[in-house]
């Protein structure tokens, strides 16, 4: 038995197969497809927490709701109500992503806020961040 091996996820196995989409769509023929998953995971995390509640037919409790607060005072009050919204949702969510850290920097004169979040999967030795910015 070895020690320490690396898993890899079964579908990564097959380099030129697509996994899915990349968020954004913005390529010329409309969606650029992802081939890891590593870069798939980057995807759905965009994707869900650019999504708000009830913007998803079918499936109203589907995303983050970070939009949500784009009209909110920034405070130590909305910077908080963020972090527990992100970090109770990857928990319900994305039960194998462990967030490592999260950075939220408001900008009150701008009305701006940047999203940190840095991220692994374990098993799979995934580390990546992703960056929203609101």
């Amino acid at each position: 038995m070895a020690f320490g091996a690396k898993k890899i996820a079964p579908i990564d196995l097959f380099p030129n197969v697509a996994v899915g989409v990349s968020i954004p769509f913005n390529a010329s023929a409309v969606f650029n497809s992802t081939y890891t998953t590593q870069d798939q995971l980057k995807s759905n995390l965009l994707n869900y927490f650019w999504t708000n509640k009830g913007e998803r037919v079918f499936n109203p409790n589907f995303g983050g709701n970070i939009r949500a607060q784009v009209f909110e005072q920034i405070s130590k009050g909305t910077i908080s109500n963020i972090e527990k919204i992100i970090k109770n949702d990857l928990n319900i969510y994305f039960p194998n992503v462990l967030l490592q850290d999260l950075e939220i920097i408001g900008y009150e004169d701008n009305n701006r806020m940047d999203i940190i979040m840095k991220y692994s999967v374990q098993d799979l030795g995934i580390n990546d961040q992703i960056t929203l910015n609101i």
